[in-house]
């Protein structure tokens, strides 16, 4: 693992060249509001994944898809949710990741995980994670990047509150589960 000073990385026999933590904060910053900028709004990923979703479910119940309250925006007047701007900008992120990573030279399947926990269990709690941090994101009408970032950037009380939650829930699961990383 990285010591802080280098910035090559190995975990799982993956190697290749990380950028400093500094220097990627101030990149995300300046991506940050180059979003301000260019779109009129922050970063955030969770509108994205609610709108697939609605298109999914649009596609096999159309009817009930308008009628609720949560989805029925997203189609109102044969709105196609897939258009929206946050659909393109995690397409953007995720192209962004590819092309990093294949310029890192960091581009190999693999399950990052500890000696002491399983594969299955490793992509099952991921999955878990994935679906508590996905629920939260519309209990808290968004994401951690949506409220961390943007809101954060914008000096959000309630932003600053959930992001000091996130790290606190963070730091005490991790008592739990650190054994598995070691």
């Amino acid at each position: 693992m990285s010591t802080g000073n280098s910035n090559s990385e190995s975990v799982d026999g993956v190697v290749g060249r990380l950028w400093n933590p500094y220097v990627a904060g101030l990149a995300l910053g300046l991506v940050l509001l180059a979003a301000f900028l260019v779109l009129g709004h922050g970063i955030g990923a969770s509108g994205a994944a609610a709108r697939l979703g609605t298109t999914a479910m649009h596609a096999v119940a159309p009817e009930h898809t308008a009628a609720n309250p949560a989805m029925g925006d997203h189609v109102k007047g044969g709105a196609n949710p897939l258009t929206d701007w946050l659909v393109f900008m995690v397409l953007g992120i995720f192209l962004g990741g590819a092309l990093s990573s294949m310029l890192a030279g960091r581009q190999e399947a693999g399950v990052t995980r500890g000696p002491r926990i399983s594969v299955p269990l490793r992509l099952a709690l991921a999955m878990t994670g994935g679906v508590v941090m996905g629920f939260a994101a519309r209990l808290a009408r968004g994401c951690t990047s949506g409220q961390a970032l943007s809101g954060g950037a914008l000096l959000s009380v309630g932003s600053w509150v959930f992001m000091l939650c996130v790290f606190g829930g963070g730091y005490a699961l991790a008592w739990f589960l650190r054994r598995q990383w070691r």
